[in-house]
């Protein structure tokens, strides 16, 4: 293989594939990346065997070929050199790659491409079309809700749920639920429910850019799932298992009901998750409509050791009294990825799940959390 190719498409096809790069494993060639020329073309590739990621960068290709290199080692070096055109050359005897520039020069070591594991090519099964910026949207919305512990593997991922031209994302650790719908621009050729790894779409919503079409495919045997978009492939398995029937989850009616506006929300938060760190984390909201409009949101926290915070907001409440007390966390967290000028907070009881969703949303999101049992 020889070619030569600008130092900054190859860093940056470099960081694409980056995220599949195995970090602890026993199977060493899966800490390596993949070069091969493809129709013209430089194409890296990463694999840790749960996902695969492949990316084609523009180069002057002089001799076809392919060989995996020590993925750290070349990023680093690939990184370290200042814009220029650099010449990649494989060794002449043994596996391993030349990196030459301007005025450096490096020899690598590498190993054969035919003991590289195989990238999985995904053409049959069950497709559909995406706009780019809706997948973001969605995946930003609910992916913070999965499950890091892996005592339940499928809490550990998003559930995908395709049906004609609707898509519906959802996640459930255990103390919240996050629920995104959204529309697909091709209807999906198969009704189907996946569950894939929330860690594949925390790196698929990392390199979306732009509204460009992204193209999803689940194979027959609903194993495993392609994204495709913009020069970059992401083969991930899918989560087995049966997904929690989370509708039954949200309430469908409420008491209390506040509309406020999410800046004032989320400065009032953050200044009572100051103190409810020494307080077990929790922030206790109460909205009340007594007084007449606009009603009143207030917000406190409290250390014993520590001191207090109360504060008030205008709030547009309908309903009763109402109490309710959240782990100030998963409250900031909610209100990052709202997106709206104002968010509605619903509850029934202090004891019954609190439902936050942006307003003028056309119900397209909605987030349940969990109360906190508090002495009021």
């Amino acid at each position: 293989m020889q070619l030569h190719c600008l130092q900054e498409n190859l860093s940056q096809g470099l960081s694409i594939v980056q995220p599949a790069v195995a970090t602890r494993t026993t199977l060493p060639i899966t800490q390596h990346v993949l070069l091969a020329t493809d129709e013209g073309r430089l194409k890296l590739s990463a694999t840790n065997l749960e996902v695969a990621i492949s990316t084609w960068i523009g180069a002057d290709i002089q001799e076809e070929g392919a060989v995996t290199i020590p993925a750290r080692l070349l990023t680093d070096f690939v990184n370290s050199l200042g814009r220029q055109t650099i010449k990649v050359q494989t060794a002449s005897q043994g596996g391993g790659i030349s990196v030459e520039g301007d005025r450096t020069k490096a020899n690598i070591n590498g190993t054969s491409a035919e003991e590289f594991p195989p990238i999985p090519a995904i053409d049959q099964g069950v497709s559909t079309k995406m706009s780019g910026r809706a997948l973001r949207d969605a995946i930003h919305q609910v992916v913070l809700a999965a499950a890091v512990e892996d005592s339940r593997p499928v809490l550990t991922g998003v559930n995908i749920e395709l049906d004609g031209t609707n898509v519906t994302f959802a996640a459930a650790d255990g103390f919240r639920l996050a629920v995104r719908k959204a529309q697909l621009l091709e209807p999906a050729s198969e009704k189907v429910s996946v569950i894939v790894p929330a860690r594949t779409l925390s790196d698929i919503e990392r390199l979306l850019d732009g509204d460009d079409p992204v193209d999803i495919v689940v194979t027959t045997q609903r194993s495993q799932i392609l994204f495709r978009f913009k020069n970059i492939e992401v083969v991930s398995q899918l989560i087995q298992g049966t997904f929690p029937n989370y509708a039954q989850l949200i309430p469908q009616e409420h008491g209390t009901r506040a509309i406020i506006g999410l800046n004032e929300l989320q400065r009032a938060t953050r200044t009572a998750a100051i103190f409810a760190k020494d307080g077990s984390g929790i922030i206790r909201l109460q909205m009340s409509a007594e007084g007449g409009a606009p009603g009143v949101l207030t917000i406190s926290s409290r250390a014993e050791e520590v001191g207090d915070n109360t504060g008030s907001l205008e709030a547009d409440v309908e309903g009763a009294e109402g109490k309710i007390a959240f782990s100030s966390r998963y409250l900031s967290d909610v209100l990052s990825v709202i997106g709206k000028d104002k968010v509605a907070l619903e509850m029934t009881t202090s004891s019954s799940p609190g439902v936050i969703r942006p307003v003028d949303d056309g119900g397209e999101y909605v987030h349940v959390v969990m109360p906190m049992f508090v002495q009021w």
